[in-house]
């Protein structure tokens, strides 16, 4: 067995040689041969003679030879590879053409790939990341006071039967690390939110996450410099340390190795750098960009109310743990559900009844870790989808182009079956020339694939309320999705014009009488070619269909009533408390920023809130209302307001009075919107009702005026019934109502809040605009590049048509002249070219509409105001579909009409 594997790699490395010595041997054999015979009394030309009558053909000699070595069929795709070479560079033009459809068809699906596979299929860079789960639970109701998340696990919808989180309370994470005998590691973390980063030139803001000592150790991270967290970082009292991120020291710090040990301020609290992160770990939660971790036990210092080690009313920790090797996710599972059951249930602190049916389960880290997930992994499955149907209208018009190119090479086909070519042979050689066209047209996809990738990430980026961390470097999962797109598409669009041009008639073709032959070829080829252009407009329908639904959805949400004024509007985040303020200072700190804000040029008026109304948040709170028959607590979106603010952004008072200067947090007034009335208070007055906390320290609040619905959160949030009180302390999010367009002040309110405190950086300055444009990221996504695609799809599937016009033409050149010298009019022969594209397009409209119906009904999440089956969206669809098909059919239709009949027939 290895001396054939020597034998054959001798052979393929070191042929020349190989050669050389095989004729030696076989002139030695017909030398010992020729020797025989004249011992037996030949002369030497009739033994020479006798020889090669016994030997037979050198050359079969040799090839036999050859094939025994197996080296036959090497060389032979060697022949074919340097043959199809050679044909295509005769053909520029047809080689052109067929390289840069693919390079659209396969760049396009190795683009939208790279994305799929960066924020869905990348694995977790860390080590052994399948040995990683993260504790997700579920129970039928929310803990008593809520839960803190940062959108690492899949997200509930607003008004759930049931509910599921990986928020855990810090005990709980306490008992879990215990277990020693299921988890050989258990980790927790929260985040990254935004830190005002001090100590280092200018304020800035740095994205930090606190994390548990073991969060470095669980997840295998070693340092590049200096040390990462670690358990006894996490002690209360221990000195308060930070670890950078690669990348951030990098763009921050310059990559100075005397980073270490140096003191900066976060949120005003000093903290020592006591290392970097390895390169390699870039994220942990896809798409999550962390610049520094600091320990859980300065959350506090940091202004995390919310982050309570002490409190068991305080879910906010993402927790996940390593397996013990041995211990299976089943095994696992079991023993920390009934610790989970037993401490929520039946522990000191009960969160939940039996009636709740409280369950944790551990997920794959790998998959319960989702991120951005959440948010684009429908869109990008449907442009995959869409990228893959461009796909399939390249393979059909190149199919188009090849088909008519076989019919051109059919006295080349029978010559090379008469000289005794097998049809497998001849079809071999054609497929290899589809395949050599394929892998052309992914090598230039492939280059062309990085710009379509770089600026998806950029609008990914640029839509995205914080930085996104996307690793988009070409991998081996890309390299093999590449090679397979090529592999099949050049299977599939050569393997009908390889049969088709395998079948050819050798007595015909060799006579050089191809005239029933070419009536014969044309109906097959007309009938497999009008199919193909068929199939091209169905799927452009299908594509096109679903781009314009979209459209019609972005749109209607662009046109939505919001309840205020939308336009002109600039909207920047502050949160004083995190610079050391107190109530009272950030008080005075905002209404001194707003009468310097108002008195800019260009300014008509200035306000805050807690919230910014349309930019993604909301708050909520379960309250009593005074005079309801039902007694229990209902759910009532709040935001807390400043002075002037409905005449800023413009919502109408319905009943009672607007907020003012007398009211103040703690007279305990309030405003309602009419959802609040019409769900609540039907048929009442509202005026000097209360609602509130069934706590005695809650405040009851007194309503004093009913002011229009407006959107809370996203365009798609219903009007729900909301309270409005005055401003009490914390973070804010200023509006101005300007009168140019909001983006030329930004740069002078910028340096009136720097005039108040340079040291106090502004969060997310932009304009309403753009708060809405990035709630709409996946419908401007999918719509955006779905017509892109539509747009490329009606071009591939207009040339094909036009294509096969043309050749039809060219081969009714004699039926043409025929007719015209018989008295037919331009007229009649133009509409006979015309007719049958218009055909095509129409059979090809009703297939495509038949499957835009099937599958336009996955775009329903994605619809507003408009349904799957929207017939005026068909109808515009299909009618451009005609009108294209005509302009398609109009130049095939003009150049027959100008056929001359005694040209043809002399062709002929």
């Amino acid at each position: 067995m290895l001396s054939d594997l020597y034998i054959r790699l001798r052979s393929l490395f070191r042929r020349s040689k190989v050669e050389v010595e095989l004729d030696d041997e076989l002139r030695f054999h017909q030398e010992q041969q020729a020797d025989k015979y004249m011992r037996a009394g030949m002369s030497r030309d009739a033994a020479l003679r006798q020889v090669r009558l016994d030997f037979g053909g050198l050359a079969q000699i040799k090839e036999d030879c050859r094939d025994a070595r197996g080296l036959s069929i090497l060389e032979s795709i060697g022949h074919d590879l340097r043959f199809g070479i050679r044909k295509l560079a005769k053909a520029p033009a047809f080689t052109t053409i067929v390289i840069v459809t693919l390079a659209l068809g396969i760049g396009a699906n190795t683009a939208i790939f790279t994305l799929v596979n960066a924020v869905m299929l990348r694995a977790l860079p860390v080590r052994d990341p399948q040995q990683l789960v993260v504790l997700q639970w579920s129970t039928r109701r929310w803990p008593q006071n809520g839960i803190s998340s940062y959108g690492d696990c899949s997200p509930n919808p607003r008004n759930a039967t049931s509910f599921s989180s990986c928020s855990l309370p810090y005990a709980l994470f306490q008992e879990i690390q215990k277990q020693t005998k299921v988890f050989a590691d258990v980790m927790a973390f929260a985040g990254p939110s935004q830190m005002i980063l001090s100590g280092d030139g200018a304020t800035t803001i740095a994205l930090g996450e606190v994390v548990s000592g073991s969060y470095f150790q669980a997840l295998g991270v070693s340092p590049a410099l200096g040390r990462t967290l670690l358990p006894d970082d996490e002690r209360s009292g221990a000195p308060a340390v930070a670890v950078l991120d690669y990348a951030y020291w990098q763009r921050a710090f310059g990559g100075s190795t005397a980073v270490i040990g140096r003191t900066i301020r976060l949120n005003d609290t000093s903290f020592t750098i006591v290392g970097v992160t390895n390169p390699e770990f870039t994220r942990l939660t896809p798409g999550k960009s962390v610049d520094l971790w600091v320990s859980l036990s300065q959350a506090p210092s940091l202004g995390k109310q919310w982050a309570g080690r002490s409190n068991p009313d305080r879910w906010w920790l993402a927790v996940v743990g390593r397996l013990q090797p041995g211990i299976s996710r089943a095994q696992a599972r079991a023993a920390i559900d009934l610790l989970f059951v037993n401490a929520t249930s039946h522990g000191k602190k009960q969160h939940w009844d039996k009636i709740d049916n409280p369950h944790l389960d551990l997920l794959p880290a790998q998959e319960g870790l989702r991120g951005i997930r959440n948010q684009y992994d429908k869109p990008l499955l449907l442009l995959m989808a869409a990228v893959g149907i461009i796909l399939l209208i390249s393979c059909a018009n190149v199919a188009g182009l090849m088909l008519a190119r076989a019919t051109t090479r059919e006295r080349e086909m029978a010559v090379r079956l008469a000289m005794g070519a097998t049809r497998r042979r001849v079809i071999r050689q054609l497929l290899t020339e589809s395949l050599l066209l394929s892998f052309l047209g992914a090598a230039v996809g492939a280059l062309l694939a990085p710009l379509g990738v770089s600026g998806l990430a950029a609008f990914f980026s640029e839509s995205s309320w914080l930085p996104l961390q996307l690793d988009l470097h070409v991998d081996a999962r890309v390299l093999l999705f590449t090679l397979a797109a090529a592999l099949l598409t050049g299977i599939g669009f050569g393997i009908a014009p390889a049969f088709r041009g395998s079948d050819t008639s050798l007595t015909s073709h060799l006579k050089g009488n191809t005239t029933t032959r070419a009536r014969h070829s044309r109906v097959q080829l007309l009938s497999l070619g009008s199919a193909l252009v068929v199939l091209q407009v169905a799927l452009s329908m299908v594509v096109l269909t679903g781009a314009g639904l979209l459209l019609r959805t972005l749109a209607n949400l662009r046109r939505i009533d919001a309840g205020f004024d939308t336009g002109n509007l600039l909207i920047f985040d502050l949160n004083p408390q995190l610079a050391g303020y107190k109530d009272e200072q950030i008080r005075r700190l905002y209404a001194d920023m707003q009468r310097q804000i108002s008195a800019l040029p260009g300014v008509n008026s200035v306000s805050y809130a807690s919230e910014a109304l349309m930019d993604g948040g909301y708050s909520s709170a379960d309250m009593k209302i005074e005079g309801r028959s039902d007694r229990g607590k209902v759910e009532i979106l709040t935001l807390q307001v400043g002075p002037n603010y409905f005449s800023t952004m413009r919502i109408p008072l319905h009943a009672g009075r607007l907020l003012n200067s007398s009211d103040t947090a703690s007279s305990n007034r309030a405003l309602v919107n009419r959802s609040f009335v019409a769900k609540y208070l039907a048929g009442r007055n509202p005026l000097g009702m209360h609602f509130g906390g069934d706590n005695p320290q809650d405040p009851q609040w007194e309503i004093v005026g009913v002011v229009g619905d407006a959107k809370f959160a996203t365009p798609r949030s219903e009007d729900a019934p909301t309270a409005f009180m005055p401003f009490a302390s914390g973070s804010a999010s200023f509006e101005v109502r300007t009168t140019p367009a909001p983006a030329t002040l930004m740069r002078a309110v910028r340096n009136e809040v720097d005039s108040l405190d340079a040291n106090l950086p502004l969060l997310r300055m932009r304009t309403q605009s753009d708060s809405i444009d990035r709630l709409l990221f996946n419908e401007r996504l999918v719509a955006g590049l779905l017509g892109l695609f539509a747009a490329l799809g009606l071009m591939l599937a207009s040339i094909g048509l036009y294509g096969l016009l043309s050749y039809e033409v060219s081969r009714r050149t004699r039926e043409i002249g025929i007719r015209t010298a018989l008295g037919a009019q331009r007229a009649t022969i133009w509409s006979l070219v015309v007719r049958h594209g218009i055909l095509l397009v129409s059979l090809g409209a009703i297939a495509g509409g038949g499957a835009a119906l099937a599958l336009t009904r996955l775009l329903a999440s994605l619809l507003y105001s408009v349904h799957p089956t929207d017939p005026l969206t068909y109808a515009v669809t299909a009618g451009m579909l005609l009108i294209l098909g005509v302009f398609a059919c109009s130049l095939p239709a003009l150049r027959a009409t100008r056929v001359d009949p005694a040209t043809a027939l002399r062709c002929e």
